[in-house]
């Protein structure tokens, strides 16, 4: 493991193992634990931190630095707001952690910091590696928990659609036909390079400020919310990750919903519609609309995120799939 000189470059992907492995390791949320996710948190909301990285055989290790105090420091996933992800990534990564201790140790001296650990499956087998590595040495204490929400795209649409409820479906269907009855239709956006990012962005933001999250101003139109998505949308624009579907009317865009690929699993970001649509269901619309594209393109599952906390019992009717994740904090005895 060694610090990192690391400077925000979003014209290329700076650490391809990291996504590879963020793909490749059956993680509760792929996308949010790979490189794009991480480091445009990092460039958004604390571009100062020192960063740690270490990777052999495709698995990855990688931590920011937290220090509170002179005396109290914190090793913690990159992204450390909401935790969806993990900084060990791979079979070898809790192994390549256990072999950077020498070098922690020389770093920090006595102040040994404490390590963070977001993103973990409670009973997956990364939770069972760091309790047999960890558990005589080191106190664990669980900091977090919450549930993530997935849906199969398995039978395409009409299979996405027989595992939701009788009414849900119902409901759906009748929003989806008045919306073309009233005139609406989509677009499909896949950035592919910086100014297309930055032109669907805009379009983005001009719906956003448009819906009730814009009057309320708690959306992704505010600071630091704006600066970390337009960060991680040039990022996508390089890969072609991204996947934008605007809903439009007469020639004026009145929706929006925002996700990514990681492999063929797609993450749900954000979605917003003009607020004098609300009546029109236009945010279910948008959701059946970008399934359709999703299984169109042979995406095999759809995350959504947390389905606990304010405002999301809307995903409880749209997935199936409970994935728990917790964070955890160890500290040495």
């Amino acid at each position: 493991m060694k610090f990192i000189d690391y400077s925000p470059n979003i014209t290329s992907p700076q650490f391809p193992s990291w996504t590879r492995a963020a793909i490749s390791t059956n993680q509760a949320d792929p996308f949010c634990n790979a490189e794009a996710w991480q480091l445009s948190f990092q460039d958004a909301f604390s571009p100062k931190r020192r960063l740690l990285y270490a990777e052999y055989d495709g698995s990855v290790c990688v931590f920011a630095e937290f220090a509170l105090s002179d005396r109290r420091i914190f090793l913690t996933p990159v992204e450390s707001h909401w935790f969806f992800g993990c900084p060990l990534l791979g079979r070898d990564a809790v192994a390549i952690l256990h072999n950077s201790f020498a070098f922690l140790e020389k770093s920090y001296g006595r102040t040994f910091p404490c390590i963070v650990f977001g993103g973990i499956r409670p009973r997956g087998v990364l939770a069972r590696r760091l309790f047999s590595s960890f558990g005589s040495r080191f106190t664990f204490y669980l900091h977090a928990d919450g549930v993530q929400g997935c849906a199969s795209l398995q039978g395409g649409v009409e299979g996405f659609l027989g595992r939701r409820s009788a009414n849900h479906r119902a409901k759906v269907r009748k929003q989806m036909r008045r919306a073309t009855e009233a005139g609406v239709y989509f677009e499909r956006v896949i950035p592919a390079n910086g100014l297309e990012a930055s032109a669907a962005f805009r379009r983005i933001i001009a719906i956003e400020r448009a819906s009730w999250k814009g009057r309320e101003k708690c959306g992704m139109a505010e600071s630091p919310s704006r600066e970390f998505y337009e960060i991680m949308l040039q990022r996508l624009s390089v890969t072609g990750a991204a996947r934008i579907l605007f809903a439009r009317h007469e020639e004026r865009d009145i929706g929006f919903i925002f996700g990514s690929m990681a492999g063929n699993i797609y993450r749900g970001q954000q979605f917003s519609f003009d607020d004098a649509w609300r009546k029109a269901g236009i945010g279910n619309v948008l959701q059946m609309e970008k399934v359709r594209w999703l299984c169109e393109t042979g995406a095999k599952r759809y995350d959504m995120g947390p389905v606990t906390g304010p405002r999301m019992e809307y995903k409880l009717h749209w997935t199936e799939k409970r994935l728990p994740v917790e964070t955890w904090i160890i500290e040495r005895k």
